[in-house]
């Protein structure tokens, strides 16, 4: 099971540190991808995190402002958002990666999902 939380809201160039806790087994290699989506638009991939090594990959959008980490014994999964901007309002989503694991940023081919947590950004 997957739960994310830490959302909230904030002015344009504050931060929020997002969490995503892993509850079961966590051991063995697999991914958590960060997803958001924002009232009217389609899910967005905006990083993704390889456990056993803390590998990242993001998107365009967020790259250098966001930044997925994991705690050292791999349950909790942490997505620092710096420099916020009002276009990153969105409820967000960690998931994972497990099956067939390797770096995506595509949400359907991740097998668990936990509960979104809402950011708004304020200008």
């Amino acid at each position: 099971q997957l739960q994310a939380s830490g959302g909230g809201l904030v002015q344009a160039g504050g931060s929020l540190r997002l969490s995503c806790a892993a509850s079961g087994s966590t051991d063995g290699d697999y991914y958590i991808g960060w997803f958001r989506q924002a009232p009217g638009k389609e899910r967005e991939g905006i990083a993704c995190i390889r456990i056993s090594d803390g590998g990242t990959i993001y998107a365009d959008s967020v790259e250098g402002r966001f930044t997925a980490s994991r705690d050292g014994a791999k349950s909790t999964v942490y997505l620092q958002m710096d420099r916020l901007e009002p276009e990153d309002t969105a409820v967000y989503y960690c998931a994972a990666h497990v099956f067939t694991p390797y770096y995506t940023l595509l949400g359907d081919v991740y097998d668990f999902w936990g509960q979104g947590t809402q950011v708004t950004v304020s200008s």
